[in-house]
């Protein structure tokens, strides 16, 4: 059987926006998809305040990383990221470290999306640099990745509980910092941090030319060793354009395409593959709706339009939606079958909550 499925953070309406969004969207092919599709039971809801989005956990879970989402963590995949930076863990307890921009506001501090920090690598080799010293001192080792990735091991942070960059970003931080018992240990050596960064000429530098200041690290991802052997973990003959810290899922894969079009995947389709496509993210992270609008109608095009014509024409045998909002996901299960519902009108209406 040729099988895709595809996981699509935020194209799952807020209740609150859902008849105001759904009046702009011209997507007939999803809801050919979405309204004669089957539906299996739903996920139970996830608590406002969880410390990974559903998309992430969706997507931990199906690689075998349950235990971390269900005790209330996040994902444990700083050991897998470093694999595909072409690091070698080694032993011990490592968390990812994301530089960061951080907005004070009036009432309350406030995650700024990474996506749209813009950092360059020797930026952040500066600040690396910069920052190296603080964690020598406090007996963690600090390794660097790229510029958006840093890693630091510290074995007896295991048990913080944190939170993804995502999960955060846009709210009050209070409730996703880290949390246990040596937090105070880990704000400590941030504020140390966030100190020396403060009048760092990399700073100065992007305040002047109006970028974000690079004013925090985001802690997160505690995981040692390695994730299981490949034969226990891969439930996909291949995947596509996994990004973000799910990418790192991307080497575990027989075949893992970082980039790939429509018209390519269905040319060649995968036996089981597993497509995400997280360009609604950014828009809905910021409530930029207008953009969101935009951004849905693109894929509306460029992917829902051609997967439903392959189903139709027999390219692929079953196409499966996996859609998600903030605190809920959804899937929609299409073959030949559901398509021949003809007497089922069109309609967007299961993307509203």
């Amino acid at each position: 059987m040729r099988h895709i499925e595809i996981i699509v953070p935020f194209a799952f309406l807020p209740a609150s926006m859902a008849s105001t969004l759904l009046r702009d969207l011209h997507a007939p092919a999803l809801a050919t998809l979405i309204s004669r599709a089957k539906m299996p039971p739903r996920m139970p809801e996830f608590e406002p305040l969880a410390r990974v989005l559903p998309h992430g956990a969706w997507l931990a879970w199906q690689f075998g990383l349950t235990a971390a989402i269900e005790s209330g963590n996040s994902p444990p995949i700083a050991t897998a990221a470093m694999q595909m930076l072409g690091i070698t863990p080694g032993t011990g307890v490592w968390f990812i470290l994301n530089p960061a921009h951080i907005h004070l506001g009036l009432d309350h501090a406030a995650l700024s999306d990474l996506r749209q920090l813009s950092l360059s690598n020797a930026e952040s080799r500066a600040l690396f640099d910069a920052a190296k010293p603080y964690f020598d001192q406090a007996g963690k080792t600090l390794l660097y990745g790229d510029a958006g990735t840093w890693f630091v091991r510290a074995d007896n942070w295991q048990t913080l509980r944190t939170s993804t960059p995502d999960a955060a970003c846009g709210h009050n931080l209070l409730p996703w910092m880290p949390e246990g018992e040596h937090e105070l240990e880990w704000r400590q050596l941030h504020n140390a941090v966030q100190m020396a960064w403060h009048k760092h000429p990399v700073n100065a530098a992007r305040e002047q030319r109006g970028a974000e200041t690079v004013n925090a690290l985001w802690l997160w991802g505690a995981a040692s060793g390695s994730l299981p052997s490949l034969p226990a973990i891969v439930p996909y003959t291949a995947t596509y354009c996994l990004s973000g810290w799910m990418s790192a899922f991307g080497p575990f894969s027989p075949d893992n395409q970082q980039t790939c079009s429509a018209l390519e995947l269905t040319r060649n389709p995968p036996e089981h593959g597993l497509l995400l496509l997280d360009s609604l993210l950014p828009p809905a992270l910021s409530n930029d709706w207008q953009q969101w609008i935009t951004t849905f109608n693109l894929l509306e095009n460029n992917w829902f339009a051609p997967l439903l014509e392959a189903l139709q024409e027999h390219t692929i045998d079953r196409l499966t939606l996996h859609l998600s909002n903030d605190t809920s996901l959804i899937t929609f299960i299409n073959d030949r079958q559901t398509l021949h519902k003809f007497w089922i009108r069109k309609s967007l209406a299961r993307l509203q909550s």
